[in-house]
């Protein structure tokens, strides 16, 4: 089973950035589909990014494009969400996930205030 462990969050101002990373502990594959979701106070889960693990695609929700960019790096079994301009909306409990097996992390918080 693969264990991921989210850092990085912290409180920013709006428009201020983070960088989130998710490391994963176990073996993953170039077929592996990695996520990124996240869920604020009285809202349901919201996916947010994802990204093919061999191939490298990446997707977006509509309301981070041009703001957030996935990435990851095989060789660290790590991956990144590069956070940009974030506004207080983005404020939530930030996940990552692995498509294969359910995975989850623990989360990091993630506060934009000023």
């Amino acid at each position: 089973q693969v264990q991921l462990v989210e850092s990085g969050g912290g409180l920013v101002q709006p428009g201020g950035s983070l960088r989130l990373s998710c490391t994963a502990s176990g073996s993953i594959f170039s077929f592996d589909v990695m996520r990124w979701f996240r869920q604020a106070p009285g809202k349901e889960r919201e996916w947010v990014a994802e990204i093919r693990v061999g191939r490298g695609s990446t997707y977006y929700t509509e309301s981070v494009k041009g703001r957030f960019t996935i990435s990851r790096d095989n060789t660290k079994n790590t991956m990144y969400l590069q956070m940009n301009n974030l506004e207080a909306d983005d404020t939530a409990v930030y996940y990552c996930s692995l498509q294969r097996g359910g995975s989850w992390g623990q989360g990091t918080q993630v506060t934009v205030s000023s």
